[in-house]
C-alpha cells in the first residue's frame, strides 16, 4: 500500500475551513460540536436521492444489515462518484464486512475526496493497523491529529503504535 497524503490549500467551504480552524484549536468538548458541525457538512450529496439512499443505508446499518446498507451504498457511490461520505460510509460496511482491502479503497477515494476526512483517515489508519503496516497507520493517525487534535481513541492508538515501534527499535 503507498500512503500519500495532502492538505489541500483550500477546505471545500468557507464555513467548512472556519470549522476546520477552529476544530484545531478547541478543547475537547468544543472539538465534539465542530467535528459533529463538519460530519453534517460532509453528509450533505446535493442531491435528494442519494441523501435518500444514504439514509436508508444508515438505517440498513444500525439494524446490522450489512448486506442491504452495502447495496444502498454502492448505488450511492455509483449515483454521486464525487460525494466523499458515500465512499468512507461504503468503506465503513466493507470493513464491518471483514472486506479490508476494498474498504481501504474506499478510504483512499474518500480522503482523495476531502483530505480533510478525519474519520476516512482514522478509517485508513485503523486497518493499516490491523493489518500490521504500523509505519501506515502512524501517517493516517498524525493526519488526523493534525486536522482534529482531540479525536477521540486517537492518543491511545498512538501510544500503542510507538510502544510496537520502540519495541521494535530493541
Amino acid at each position: 500500500m503507498i500512503v500519500t497524503i495532502s492538505t489541500p490549500a483550500m477546505a471545500q467551504s468557507p464555513q467548512e475551513q472556519d470549522l476546520l480552524d477552529r476544530l484545531k484549536k478547541a478543547d475537547r468538548e468544543g472539538a465534539q460540536v465542530l467535528a459533529e458541525d463538519l460530519r453534517l457538512i460532509w453528509a450533505r450529496s446535493g442531491s435528494p436521492m442519494v441523501d435518500l439512499l444514504l439514509r436508508r443505508a444508515e438505517k440498513a446499518m444500525a439494524a446490522g444489515d450489512l448486506d442491504v446498507a452495502l447495496e444502498h451504498l454502492t448505488a450511492v457511490t455509483d449515483h454521486a462518484p464525487d460525494f466523499a461520505e458515500g465512499h468512507m460510509l461504503r468503506a465503513t460496511t466493507l470493513y464491518q464486512l471483514d472486506l479490508y482491502g476494498p474498504a481501504m479503497e474506499e478510504l483512499e477515494q474518500a480522503i482523495a475526496l476531502n483530505p480533510n476526512h478525519f474519520g476516512a483517515l482514522f478509517g485508513a489508519g485503523i486497518i493499516a493497523y490491523e493489518t500490521g503496516q504500523t509505519e501506515a497507520a502512524m501517517t493516517f493517525f498524525d493526519a488526523v491529529e493534525a486536522i482534529h487534535p482531540n479525536f477521540e481513541q486517537l492518543s491511545r492508538l498512538q501510544q500503542e503504535l510507538d510502544k510496537e515501534a520502540g519495541a521494535l527499535d530493541l
